[in-house]
Formats: C-alpha cells, sequence, structure tokens
C-alpha cells in the first residue's frame, strides 16, 4: 500500500481531469484585463519557478557527493507533486471562499479542478490579471516552501516517506497560513499582518517545519562532511537572487512603482546581507568564503520578503545587515548543539523570516504602499503594527511547529522516515534512486 500511494495520486489527478474539464468561460463586464500588467505576473512566475532549480543546485552543492541527485530531486519533484495537488484542490483551500468565518482556510470546491479559470475572471486583489495566471504565480509559492525545508534533513530520509510528508505538509500548514495571511477574509490579514511575499507563509513555515525535522530524525551517522560542488552553491545562488525578482516584485501583481520599489528593496537587502556575512566573518577571524557570501545573499533576500513592498530601499539596507548578522550567530549557536540542521534551513529562513516580519513591523512605511492600512512602523512612532506582527509571529511559529513535528509522527508511522544506517553510509544516490553524480 504504502508504495502505491504516490501513484494512486496521479491516477485520481486523471479521473478527475477527465471529469471536471473546467471549461467554463466566465465573463465579467467590470473586469479589465491590463496586458502589461499580466505580461509582467507571467514573467514572474516563471521567475519563481526558476528559484526551485536554483535551491536544487544551492542545496546540492552544499551535501555530500553520495547525496547531491538525491538532495536535487527532493527540490524537483516538488514542482511535480505540489503542482497537482495545487490544481485539484490546493488553490481552493488557500484562496476559496472562507469556511465558517473563521480566517483559517478556504473552501476545497471554490476553484477545485481550476473550475472557473477560463475568461476574464480575476482575484479580487489583483484585478488587473487572469484568475489562472494569479493561480499558477501562487502556486510556484507553494511549489518551494517544502523544498525549503529539504536541507534540514538532507542526507537521512528516505524519499518516498519524504513525498508522502511535502502532501501533508502542503495540504495542513501552508495553505492555512496561505489563506490567513494573504486572503481579505483570512485571520492574519484582518489582524493587519503584512507579509509581501511570504516571509511568513512560505519562510517561517519551512524554517519552523526544518526545525522540527531536525530534532524528530536526530543527527546523521556522520555529520561531518565536505561540500560536493561550492560552484553548484554559487550557481544557485545566482539563480535565486534571479528568480527572487519575480518572488517580490512580482508580489506587487502590477507592472507599477510598487513592482519596482520591491526590486529596489530586493536588490539591495541582499547585496547587503551577503557583504555583512563576509565582514562579520572576517571580523570573527574567518576567511571571507563563497559559502558564506552565498548564505548571506539567501539569507537578505529571506528577510526582506516580507517587507519588500512596505519599506524604503534605505531601510532594506538595515534589514539585509541585521538578519545576516543574526543568522550567522544563530548558526554559530547550532552548530554548537546536537541539532543536526544539516543546511542549517532554520537559522537562514526560519530565523531569516522572523527577523524580516519584525523589521516589517519597525520599517514598513504608509508613504511606500498605500495598502497598508495597518500604520506605519515602530521606527516612525507607532506600535500597533510592531506588536501585530509581534503577536502574529508566535502564533505562527507555534503553529507551524506542532503542526510540522506531528505531521512528521504521522508520515512515520505510514512509512518510516529514516533511511537505515546501511543505506546512509551508501549514500542515498544510489541507496533510494539507483543512481550517481
Amino acid at each position: 500500500m504504502k508504495k502505491i500511494l504516490p501513484f494512486l495520486l496521479l491516477v485520481i489527478a486523471v479521473v478527475l481531469g477527465l471529469l471536471y474539464p473546467s471549461v467554463e468561460v466566465v465573463t465579467v463586464a467590470e473586469n479589465k484585463i491590463d496586458t502589461g500588467d499580466t505580461a509582467w505576473l507571467l514573467v514572474a512566475t516563471a521567475l519563481v519557478l526558476l528559484m526551485t532549480p536554483g535551491l536544487a543546485y544551492f542545496y546540492g552543492g552544499m551535501v555530500r557527493k553520495k547525496n547531491v541527485i538525491s538532495t536535487m530531486l527532493q527540490s524537483l519533484v516538488c514542482m511535480g507533486l505540489i503542482t497537482v495537488l495545487w490544481v485539484i484542490f490546493g488553490f481552493s483551500l488557500a484562496f476559496g471562499d472562507d469556511v465558517g468565518g473563521l480566517g483559517i482556510i478556504g473552501d476545497p470546491s471554490t476553484f477545485f479542478m481550476m473550475k472557473g479559470m477560463v475568461g476574464n475572471a480575476v482575484w479580487p486583489l489583483a484585478p488587473t490579471i487572469p484568475l489562472v495566471l494569479f493561480a499558477m504565480f501562487q502556486l510556484k509559492f507553494a511549489v518551494i516552501t517544502p523544498a525549503l525545508i529539504t536541507g534540514a534533513f538532507a542526507e537521512r530520509i528516505k524519499f518516498n516517506s519524504y513525498m508522502i510528508f511535502i502532501c501533508l505538509f502542503m495540504i495542513l500548514i501552508y495553505v492555512p497560513l496561505a489563506h490567513a495571511t494573504w486572503h481579505p477574509e483570512g485571520i492574519l490579514f484582518k489582524l493587519g499582518v503584512l507579509d509581501f511575499a511570504g516571509g511568513t507563509v512560505v519562510h517561517m513555515s519551512a524554517g519552523w517545519a526544518a526545525l522540527a525535522s531536525a530534532l524528530f530524525l536526530k543527527k546523521r551517522t556522520t555529520a561531518e562532511h565536505t561540500p560536493a560542488r561550492v560552484s553548484y552553491v554559487i550557481l544557485g545562488t545566482g539563480l535565486l537572487w534571479f528568480g527572487w525578482f519575480g518572488f517580490n516584485a512580482g508580489s506587487a501583481v502590477g507592472a507599477g512603482a510598487l513592482a519596482a520599489t520591491a526590486l529596489a528593496t530586493t536588490t539591495t537587502a541582499s547585496a547587503a546581507a551577503a557583504m555583512a556575512w563576509i565582514f562579520f566573518d572576517i571580523a570573527r577571524g574567518k576567511k571571507p568564503s563563497a559559502m558564506g557570501a552565498c548564505i548571506g545573499a539567501v539569507v537578505g533576500l529571506v528577510a526582506i520578503t516580507p517587507a519588500a513592498g512596505f519599506v524604503s530601499v534605505s531601510h532594506s539596507i538595515v534589514i539585509g545587515v541585521v538578519a545576516a548578522i543574526i543568522s550567522n550567530l544563530v548558526i554559530l549557536w547550532r552548530s554548537r548543539t546536537n541539532i543536526d540542521d544539516t543546511l542549517d534551513v532554520f537559522p537562514c529562513h526560519g530565523v531569516g523570516g522572523m527577523v524580516g516580519m519584525l523589521l516589517t513591523g519597525v520599517f514598513a512605511n504608509q508613504g511606500v504602499n498605500a495598502a497598508n492600512t495597518t500604520g506605519n512602523g515602530l521606527y516612525f512612532g507607532d506600535t500597533k503594527l510592531f506588536f501585530v506582527h509581534l503577536i502574529a509571529l508566535v502564533a505562527v511559529s507555534a503553529f507551524a511547529f506542532i503542526g510540522a513535528y506531528i505531521l512528521l509522527v504521522v508520515t512515520n508511522a505510514i512509512s518510516p522516515l529514516r533511511v537505515t544506517a546501511e543505506d546512509e553510509e551508501l549514500g542515498l544516490d544510489m541507496s533510494q534512486h539507483d543512481e550517481e553524480l
């Protein structure tokens, strides 16, 4: 039964595809699709998809040579598995009509099998682009989020069990957070939480799930290792940085001044974080490294994600520098514990996302984005937004960590997560896939 579970998903998808062709054309007179906005979101959607292969190279270069293919495939498979789930009911759970007025989950029937996507239907908060394009843009966020977690349990997880876990994570962790944060009826949205492109929904959820995974799967048999290809890490960083422009600037859902601001803050924060990481390493007596520069750049991208469309370019420098130093210190702390977060996903994505969320509450400026109705940040004398973010940070952290740990227990009961000591020694490329680099 365990071996045919993934295959059953495809069978179900094919049957549903035949039964629910979703060809009804939606025509709403007042909906005016803008070609410029649509063109930009088409490009942005492709850019965000590119981030997942970029992540595959980023993580793949960091692990030992005998685990490169398995690590990269863990990212690649999300592009297939999560897409199928998203089309069937995932988008509805995240952006469908709110269920029960609770602001936690959407109605799975609202856009079931992409129902109502043909024609000029739009999402209310993205009124100038086709609804189907908005659904595909959001899909790419759902794809990369579980892929981010893989760095925490790299080199010791069974691939088939991993696929079960990411399905459960997407359904029970990711989509409730996406609905709560980005849906107009979402509980965090109505509370006034600002998350421009996924610092809370993507990075905090992945970071806390990564910590839960590292604790649940425990340490590798041999934790010390030499990265397989630092050149892969550099290539992956470049692809991630490039794709992140779609991630952040695309979240303006239009080709305008806000998208340009988000692109500028994204560029600056990442650059500042990369330099801060290098200079901080030098100050600690270490040699400047390519690995450090790459990790710093990604931490800057993570931290600016929730703030990209709410803060000024000058404040993005502060966000990048602060996030890089804090994440660097958390990695140093983690290395002195028994927590085997293989590629430091929690210090980089979890901590980076939390720093970005809090600093959004410090530096958000209503002059940058008029859609920010919560208020200015703490830096400008207002306190409401900062405390809203502080409350949300605690709530989201608890939900993501506890929820992910429970899902790991459930997955392990269905199919053991941890490979045997012999398979770990052989390497996951051979033991899980019969392939080698």
